[in-house]
């Protein structure tokens, strides 16, 4: 699933480095809100809120290209996305054990948060919404805390990894 969000974002190399920088990496946690805020919207504005949402998706799409490449990865932000590429890449190039399931917890907790923040969303309802985001957020940061422990830990093993550091 995982490598099919990657392609429809269509993730080039050149799209990845840019997504390195590490405003890309702050301000797409833009992205949860506004899309809540655009769907709730639809109380206010009816079907207009169509606007807003399908603004919220097209900033989804760009945020990876909206930024110019870092000048430098030496961050937790790049070794962030980093660690997401070798994450996506762990069927070619295997990654430790230690990291093969702490990930997929995550995205559980993920999961679940966005079933709330669903539920929320369509009966407007203010603390299933509110919790649902924080889930879907704070499952997302840390699985993201944990890309750059497997970058760390991978770094070294193929030299397009090491490439990726500057």
């Amino acid at each position: 699933m995982e490598a099919k969000i990657a392609n429809w974002f269509a993730m080039s190399d050149e799209v990845w480095m840019r997504h390195a920088n590490p405003w890309s990496v702050w301000t797409r946690f833009s992205v949860l809100p506004l899309l809540v805020v655009a769907i709730w919207s639809r109380v206010w504005i009816g079907w207009f809120s169509l606007g807003p949402i399908a603004l919220s998706l097209l900033w989804t799409w760009y945020n990876p290209r909206a930024f110019p490449k870092p000048t430098s990865t030496q961050n937790w932000a790049s070794k962030a996305v980093f660690g997401e590429r070798v994450w996506l890449q762990r069927d070619t190039i295997p990654v430790p054990d230690r990291h093969r399931q702490v990930p997929h917890i995550l995205n559980l907790v993920s999961a679940v948060g966005a079933i709330v923040l669903g539920w929320g969303l369509w009966q407007l309802q203010l603390w299933p919404t509110v919790t649902g985001m924080l889930l879907v957020m704070l499952g997302k940061l840390w699985f993201v805390d944990r890309m750059v422990w497997l970058y760390e830990d991978m770094k070294d093993r193929d030299r397009e990894y090491q490439s990726w550091l500057y």
